[in-house]
């Protein structure tokens, strides 16, 4: 019993730690859809609280058991799950959302490491996937470069004649921190040219975009080269440095590791701070916590 003050009404006082508490219901109320201005909004429509997450994940499982998620989408399941120290296997029909899922665990736990399954491993199994199906290629290479697709549809095909010459989009830092500026991204899986460039040239002044990259699986030609080089360069007054404008990259380059040049990425995954996993966040009642004075 305490008693605040004399006269006052004593209470009862309890602690949180010894309360039996009320099993959990089939209802479950207290945790919130995300936000417009939550920090771990990635802006998928289907995207789930991670403190969803991380009750049925604790609920079903213990350390060390692994979580399996077949529809993985932006990998809310995978990230909780390695937070809470669990194995896991994500998957997901398109090549984007595998890159997107690696991109946010590469931000949060920058000693993860992934396997990544069901991709094309080398110029031969670029070439097959594009005699296969070119729209998979397109998104394939899209992800090679952590790019964004644009104008898909509910099959995660492009719209015919919808993208104006965009296939995806990389977004950069601009004057500031805060400020995004855009890459364009155009990918060719068949026979290229020097009019393509002219396009990607056209479709930049058009679209008020900054830079641009062309994906190309065949060798471009010289006069392509030439195109892209008289395209100029993008000045970035934040890193004080020069790129050039337009960029034409080969599969066979992505293979070698080559990166598009560009100042640093906008990516909402950074906007988060890096998270612990569970064995390196102490409780409210953990002696590790340690105490303050």
């Amino acid at each position: 019993m305490v008693q605040t003050r004399p006269g006052a009404v004593p209470a009862y006082k309890r602690y949180l730690d010894e309360m039996p508490g009320v099993p959990i219901q089939d209802l479950w109320t207290d945790i919130h859809p995300i936000g417009a201005q939550a920090t771990e909004r990635l802006g998928y429509p289907t995207q789930k609280p991670e403190a969803l997450l991380e009750r049925i994940i604790k609920a079903s499982s213990n350390e060390g058991d692994i979580v399996l998620d077949p529809f993985c989408g932006c990998g809310t399941t995978i990230a909780v799950a390695e937070r809470l120290n669990r194995r896991w296997i994500g998957i997901d029909v398109t090549h984007l959302a595998i890159a997107a899922i690696v991109s946010r665990m590469e931000a949060a736990f920058p000693d993860v490491k992934i396997e990544r399954h069901g991709e094309p491993a080398d110029l031969g199994g670029a070439r097959a996937l594009a005699q296969l199906d070119r729209y998979d290629f397109q998104n394939w290479a899209l992800a090679f470069v952590s790019a964004r697709l644009i104008a898909s549809g509910a099959d995660g095909k492009s719209k015919k004649g919808a993208d104006r010459g965009i296939d995806g989009v990389i977004s950069f830092l601009g004057e500031n921190e805060k400020t995004p500026h855009r890459c364009l991204v155009q990918v060719k899986s068949g026979a290229v040219n020097s009019g393509d460039i002219r396009d990607l040239k056209g479709t930049l002044e058009r679209e008020n975009a900054e830079m641009g990259i062309f994906i190309t699986l065949a060798e471009p030609s010289a006069p392509m080269k030439l195109e892209a080089v008289e395209a100029g360069f993008y000045r970035s007054e934040l890193m004080q440095h020069d790129y050039p404008r337009i960029q034409i990259l080969t599969i066979a380059e992505l293979f070698d590791e080559r990166v598009p040049q560009m100042p640093p990425r906008f990516s909402p995954y950074q906007l988060a701070s890096r998270q612990k996993r569970d064995s390196q966040q102490p409780s409210l009642f953990d002696e590790r916590a340690g105490s303050a004075g």
